[in-house]
């Protein structure tokens, strides 16, 4: 079962905190309410996907990686080799 735990608390105790990663699951911790950070076992933390370790669990890395491959790649993009600038905001136009 995880716990959570406000900042405070989980520094006064944070070998309490360990512990309970160790033989409870993850323990979540909270800065003025919110979860900021969440305290996992090494062993559990390993055999989560690879998306969830890195990227949290929103799904978006799984959207990205599931949208259709483009056969060869992505077409080359032609480069502007003009001398034109475009001024700045504030710029004259003759700089």
């Amino acid at each position: 079962m995880s716990a959570v735990w406000q900042v405070q608390e989980a520094k006064n105790h944070f070998g309490t905190v360990i512990d309970r990663a160790l033989t409870e699951g993850p323990q979540t911790v909270t800065r003025h309410g919110k979860p900021v950070v969440r305290i996992v076992a090494i062993e559990e933390a390993e055999t989560l996907p690879v998306a969830k370790r890195s990227f949290g669990d929103d799904g978006f890395l799984e959207h990205l990686l599931s949208a259709p491959k483009i056969e060869g790649g992505l077409p080359e993009m032609p480069r502007d080799t003009s001398d034109h600038r475009i001024p700045l905001f504030g710029e004259d136009e003759e700089v």
